[in-house]
């Protein structure tokens, strides 16, 4: 039975947000991001589930009055999906900087901590992590490499103690645009730092994509000065180099395409640049480059997400808005699971 197909397939909402706003596109409201997602559908298959940002103006209505969560989840129930990850809204602070900046960001984790709960115990939210991030640029970590990464360490200790209350894992995305994220390498040194068996990596494919060429880190480059795009030899050499890398920490997964630019839009920092997964210029075979994060050593599944998402920040909105888009989307999520899914009688 379709219900019984792992892992599920999630949209991520945050794309509404993310590099919107009043320097950029206007932001792309909740309901219409739910509408969109909930109409998707290819030979039969929908997405069954969202991830969602905890930041206004999405979710703030629902996280900032007593019945906001059994409305939301209402909602939520009557488009068919469940909830995944949440995304804390870390910005509000730093894990770096001032002490104030740093309990603030541990805050942020109690906040989406509390929320998840208030999801599980109404039955709308089955599984997923709590998504942050440094919150800080490459910039200000550069300004004392060693200091600075021992205090995120500290902070996410922090936070790691506030999920554990609720049983609840962190994972960190890495993209190139966060200070002690930038790079694979400074990922792991950030990782083993904080040495807590609920702190995890959140792989984007796209974000991730950008490690291999060593963008805000040229020292940590894995890809030949001398790669040509096409040479997908050695561009597979390289995935298998990182994930082998990063996989043993990674708990959640975002499937994307990339094209092999940074892009930035609005306030957000440049970053590994999402793209459509019909781009005729993306770099990623999405379906098999997939497979580098959910298959071990030896080509074995390892059943390590109970969801996977497509997270597709700064598109357009003309794009966003466009039924077609998310139908495409899911298409490509239907074949990653085709690929390296599975089947279990829950």
């Amino acid at each position: 039975m379709p219900e019984n197909n792992y892992p599920k397939l999630h949209n991520a909402t945050w794309p509404g947000i993310v590099g919107k706003g009043s320097d950029s596109e206007p932001i792309i409201p909740f309901d219409t991001m739910l509408e969109h997602t909930a109409a998707a559908e290819v030979d039969g298959v929908k997405f069954d589930g969202i991830d969602i940002g905890l930041f206004d103006p999405h979710v703030g209505i629902y996280m900032n009055t007593e019945d906001g969560p059994a409305r939301l989840a209402a909602k939520l129930n009557a488009l068919g999906l469940e909830v995944g990850s949440l995304v804390a809204n870390v910005w509000a602070g730093s894990a770096i900087g001032t002490q104030d900046a740093r309990d603030e960001f541990v805050n942020q984790v109690r906040l989406a901590c509390e929320f998840g709960k208030k999801l599980r115990e109404l039955g709308v939210r089955k599984g997923g992590v709590i998504r942050v991030d440094s919150a800080c640029s490459p910039e200000a970590w550069a300004a004392d490499p060693a200091g600075n990464t021992k205090q995120i360490a500290e902070t996410w200790r922090k936070a790691c103690d506030i999920a554990a209350d609720f049983g609840e894992k962190l994972a960190a995305e890495g993209e190139i645009c966060w200070g002690g994220m930038h790079s694979w390498k400074t990922m792991l040194e950030t990782m083993k730092a904080v040495d807590r068996p609920n702190m995890g990596f959140q792989a984007d494919m796209s974000h991730t994509f950008l490690y291999l060429l060593g963008y805000n880190a040229p020292e940590d480059r894995i890809l030949p000065e001398d790669f040509q795009w096409g040479d997908r030899v050695a561009q597979e050499e390289g995935l298998k180099k990182m994930t082998a890398a990063l996989r043993p920490y990674t708990f959640d997964f975002h499937v994307a395409q990339n094209d092999g630019t940074v892009h930035g839009t609005g306030s957000h920092d440049k970053t590994g640049r999402h793209c459509l997964a019909t781009d005729p210029n993306g770099k990623l075979d999405i379906v098999r480059d997939a497979g580098f994060w959910m298959r071990d050593e030896n080509g074995e599944i390892t059943k390590a997400f109970r969801h996977i998402c497509w997270d597709g920040c700064m598109f357009p909105n003309e794009v966003m808005t466009n039924q077609q888009t998310w139908n495409d989307i899911l298409a490509a999520l239907i074949n990653v699971r085709k690929a390296h899914g599975w089947y279990q009688e829950d």
